[in-house]
């Protein structure tokens, strides 16, 4: 039940914050074309960021006033907090700045080899930081686990934005992952940390998927990166290194083909991932 409210919350926050940001998505400087030239608002993740924010907010008030066990932060939300922020950030100076011209790995350090420095080595660079920075927290993780778990966080994070390359391709893949995760960690702390997030992310799929907005880098990245982060948490060695593995598989296979044309050929997978969508 918890993690039910917590997924309700984090929705019922972006949605309202959706509502009230009409004339901040209409800003010039965050519209880009989409995959059929239509000039929409990107970096609508930011919402996101924003909502699991005001959601935090809101626990330490209501605790602050007796509701709720604690006032303050427990370490599952504030390590779920730090991602969406770093994470968000990142992601968002690439939608804001980046060009595209130079994708992926290959790309990135083609043109480091010719002295450019992409905002897309930036975000990958800058989420390592991130990555490392969260699972080196006191407590947390050292050595080798820090490592692997560090390694996990970064390329779940650049995961979820190779899939944002279609209306709500981004949000679906994220649930996806997310329904076994919230199953084995139940109504747990790591349960309820990162529930607003991904009910954040369910909050904008509809008008992802009916083309008024795209998600963006800045999205993508924090739906990635909090699933990732929540496998880190509640997973054991053994789990984390499966899951670290199948990510680097699926990172390194979209160097060699691209993940819209697999899913193309696969009719299920195709289906899905028209559903719900805008038609031509």
């Amino acid at each position: 039940m918890r993690v039910v409210l917590a997924l309700l919350v984090g929705f019922l926050a972006v949605r309202f914050l959706r509502v009230g940001s009409v004339d901040f998505l209409r800003t010039d400087a965050l519209r880009r074309e989409n995959y059929r030239g239509r000039r929409l608002p990107t970096a609508a993740g930011v919402l996101v960021v924003l909502a699991v924010l005001m959601v935090e907010a809101g626990r330490a008030l209501a605790g602050a006033a007796g509701a709720g066990d604690k006032t303050g932060l427990t370490d599952q939300r504030a390590f779920v907090l730090f991602a969406c922020l770093g994470f968000g950030l990142l992601g968002l100076v690439d939608d804001l700045v980046g060009s595209g011209d130079d994708r992926g790995f290959r790309g990135h350090l083609t043109a480091l080899a010719q002295g450019r420095i992409t905002t897309g080595f930036i975000k990958l660079f800058g989420g390592a930081g991130v990555a490392i920075v969260l699972v080196a927290t006191p407590g947390f993780a050292s050595g080798r686990r820090l490592v692997i778990d560090a390694v996990l966080i970064a390329l779940a994070a650049n995961l979820g934005n190779l899939f944002d390359r279609a209306p709500g391709r981004a949000i679906k893949m994220s649930i996806v992952a997310y329904v076994p995760l919230a199953v084995v960690c139940g109504a747990g702390a790591v349960g309820v940390a990162i529930a607003p997030v991904m009910g954040a992310g369910l909050g904008l799929l509809v008008d992802d998927l009916q083309e008024h907005l795209m998600l963006g880098d800045t999205g993508a990245n924090v739906l990635g990166a909090v699933l990732g982060l929540g496998a880190v948490m509640q997973l054991g060695e053994d789990a984390r290194l499966v899951v670290m593995f199948a990510l680097l598989a699926l990172n390194l296979l979209s160097e060699l083909v691209s993940f819209s044309r697999l899913i193309d050929r696969v009719p299920p997978a195709r289906a899905f991932d028209h559903l719900g969508r805008t038609r031509s």
